[in-house]
């Protein structure tokens, strides 16, 4: 049996094949994981958006909305969480380069007609590579800081639509 990771109708270990695709830039030749070089990229302004939502029963809509949880106010602690978990992205995954941040925001929408919490996030950065990566981990371990907040009251919860919204480079 070969080795590697079969993608469709490619193969992706010892070598990547593809009908014109470009070789997946976290690999190397030989098709093993690889921090992508960085060094000749200038470093320039770059910003991401990331969104996630967290689906939530009414009654725990409300009890964050009062305040009202047995464990404080869920929308500062995720928002602390998220912008810690950004600040932390290079350490949670194996190939992100540590870049300096610029800027973390994290905002919540409650959204009583779909029955959950919208949460954005944006990363800026001055750097040779983006900070996808960083907002995309601030959405989540915000709705996951959510859900550990409210799972007491509520056994229903679920986290989706977590996906990069935009990103710029300027």
């Amino acid at each position: 049996m070969e080795s590697g990771l079969w993608i469709a109708d490619w193969r992706v270990g010892d070598f990547v094949v593809g009908w014109g695709m470009k070789r997946l830039s976290h690999l190397d030749e030989a098709g093993r994981a690889s921090m992508v070089d960085v060094s000749a990229k200038p470093a320039v302004m770059r910003e991401a958006v990331a969104e996630a939502f967290i689906v939530l029963g009414k009654k725990t809509l409300r009890m964050i909305a009062d305040g009202q949880t047995p464990k404080g106010d869920v929308l500062a602690v995720a928002r602390v969480a998220g912008i810690q978990a950004a600040k932390q992205t290079q350490l949670l995954i194996p190939l992100c380069h540590q870049i300096p941040l610029s800027k973390v925001a994290v905002d919540f929408v409650p959204d009583a007609k779909a029955g959950g919490i919208r949460i954005t996030t944006v990363a800026r950065t001055v750097a040779a590579t983006g900070v996808e990566m960083e907002a995309l981990t601030a959405a989540s371990v915000a709705a996951l800081t959510i859900y550990d907040m409210c799972k007491a009251v509520d056994k229903a919860m679920r986290i989706d639509g977590v996906r990069l919204v935009s990103k710029v480079k300027g």
